[in-house]
């Protein structure tokens, strides 16, 4: 996990990634800066989206019934960027979530792999993160790509798939062995 603001990259918190095992903070081998670049080149890439697009689909929320703005910016590994925002419903149970309605667009235009999403919210005191539907609805899409936790003053939290939904179920559990049990139904 890395936390950061978009005007002062000095990464602070926790600084360790659970999948990559590295503490940003004290990285000196190759492979440690090779990461800390692809970090870096990632928050440029968050602040163009976290600042702009994310921040835009925010203001799109349609939220009467509980006030509580959301907006998401889903980039491809191709440089594309999809947002969305919540959608809430008067039967509240057929709402969606700012991060599935982004994917759900990248899906329908025939994107499957990404690359970060990052999530915005009108919240100023804590990180935005993502239910717990959103969180396996962006596993079905691998668990290794990066989820960015903002906040409006443009701080901000990175996180991978994985270590927000730890163990989790997707995919390739369908393909595992399983027990053959005959249906009686």
């Amino acid at each position: 996990m890395t936390v950061s603001h978009t005007s002062n990259t000095e990464h602070r918190g926790g600084g360790k990634s659970g999948k990559r095992g590295l503490d940003v903070r004290s990285g000196k081998t190759n492979s440690q800066s090779s990461l800390l670049s692809h970090r870096e080149t990632l928050h440029t890439q968050h602040s163009n989206m976290g600042d702009q697009k994310m921040r835009q689909a925010t203001k799109f929320a349609y939220c009467p019934y509980s006030k509580f703005r959301v907006g998401a910016a889903l980039l491809t590994h191709d440089g594309t960027i999809f947002t969305g925002c919540n959608v809430e419903n008067a039967c509240f149970n057929l709402g969606i979530c700012a991060e599935r309605t982004a994917i759900s667009k990248a899906v329908s235009e025939g994107y499957r792999d990404f690359k970060a999403i990052a999530i915005a919210s009108d919240l100023c005191e804590h990180f935005i993160s993502p239910c717990g539907g959103c969180r396996q609805f962006m596993r079905e899409f691998g668990a290794n790509w990066d989820v960015y936790l903002t906040k409006p003053d443009g701080s901000f939290v990175e996180m991978t798939v994985e270590e927000l939904l730890p163990a989790s179920f997707g995919p390739d559990d369908l393909r595992m062995k399983k027990v053959n049990i005959r249906n009686e139904f």
